[in-house]
């Protein structure tokens, strides 16, 4: 029986892709014994489990580069942690450790290289997190999404794989006609998609909410996932507009994709790979709140192709509704953006990825 240990998380960015893989291997060997490790307190702690797998937590926290004086507490954390990821290695003995970034992954694979384990690495990002970076000197493997991370990592380890993307969104046989009548809408008018993750995005739903006129007066349908933070605020606007429909959460994303003529999203690399496998026309607004501003680079890497617009965040207020306007009113634009990021596409991952475990663990 085989034995995986899979780390990170922090942000579905990190725990999708880690579930996919989980649920590749487990589709190669049904038998297999998958423990995840993540930290405390966040959403992989309730996701993995919800997926069927069990989960260890570890105290760990990421340094405030800002207030240095906080990172006291964090050096305490990171001890601990590390001591509870060596007992967990110690203790599960496993014949390979996965890592997808985030902040647990960096004790729990630091351990099973000392104790020498193999150990993978799966970067999503085009530019490299910190985590990956300090463990990509001992890797046996480190599968990646985009040209050009050999700035970042050893070229002889590098496999060109590809991010997972969930299975439903991929498998899923409706026309757009047909998403658009399951998700209430009228099948021959266009549909915006706009999405800023499950907590939401303020500036995303600011620009949104900038567009609404606009999109009222050209006759477009909008599916607004508003997220969490600041829902009743945006879905009270969204009342005053019959071809709006908002809502906190999209259940049913393999239909809301589906339906879309175009798609207004952060630049997450798990949203990237999805709109890249299903030839999404796409106005990506880079978050940047987030380390190195990996999201800008993840955008960049397709808008410098033709593959996407890029609006920045500090602009995407004054500037989404007219690029909105403009690309509806284009079609053959509309077009070759979706054209160009298929082509970008890099399917079946999951599966290219065990591929690499199972040799990894054969030559062990």
């Amino acid at each position: 029986m085989k034995k995986i240990l899979i780390s990170g998380g922090g942000t579905g960015g990190h725990i999708f892709p880690a579930l996919s893989i989980a649920n590749a291997i487990r589709r190669r060997y049904p038998d297999a014994d998958i423990l995840f490790v993540g930290a405390l307190g966040r959403m992989e702690m309730e996701r993995v489990p919800q997926a069927g797998y069990p989960i260890e937590g570890l105290p760990v926290a990421g340094f405030d580069r800002k207030r240095l004086w906080r990172n006291f507490g964090v050096l305490w954390k990171l001890w601990k942690s590390l001591r509870k990821a060596r007992r967990i290695v110690r203790d599960f003995k496993p014949d390979i450790a996965i890592g997808v970034g985030g902040y647990a992954s960096g004790p729990v694979l630091k351990q099973a290289q000392k104790q020498g384990i193999p150990t993978l690495l799966q970067e999503q990002n085009s530019y490299a997190g910190v985590t990956n970076k300090l463990l990509a000197a001992k890797a046996k493997a480190i599968c990646v999404a985009y040209d050009g991370m050999e700035r970042f990592f050893p070229a002889e380890v590098i496999i060109k794989t590809g991010n997972p993307v969930r299975k439903e969104l991929e498998e899923s046989i409706l026309s757009r006609e047909q998403a658009k009548i399951l998700l209430g809408f009228d099948p021959k008018r266009p549909l915006v998609l706009a999405m800023g993750g499950s907590l939401g995005a303020r500036t995303v739903n600011e620009a949104i909410a900038a567009s609404l006129p606009m999109l009222r007066d050209k006759g477009v349908n909008l599916l607004w996932q508003t997220g969490r933070y600041g829902a009743p605020e945006f879905q009270a606007m969204a009342k005053d507009y019959d071809n709006v429909t908002a809502t906190t959460f999209i259940s049913e994303m393999e239909e809301a994709y589906r339906a879309a003529d175009i798609v207004v999203a952060r630049a997450g690399a798990g949203t990237i790979s999805e709109l890249q496998n299903l030839g999404k026309t796409s106005i990506l607004i880079p978050s940047p709140n987030v380390a190195e501003d990996h999201q800008r680079h993840n955008a960049e890497a397709l808008s410098n192709r033709g593959a996407a617009i890029m609006i920045l965040d500090a602009d995407a207020v004054a500037k989404l509704p007219t690029t909105l306007s403009a690309l509806i009113d284009d079609p053959d634009r509309s077009r070759k953006l979706s054209k160009e990021i298929q082509e970008m596409a890099l399917r079946n991952a999951d599966e290219k990825i065990v591929d690499k475990i199972a040799e990894l663990i054969t030559a062990k």
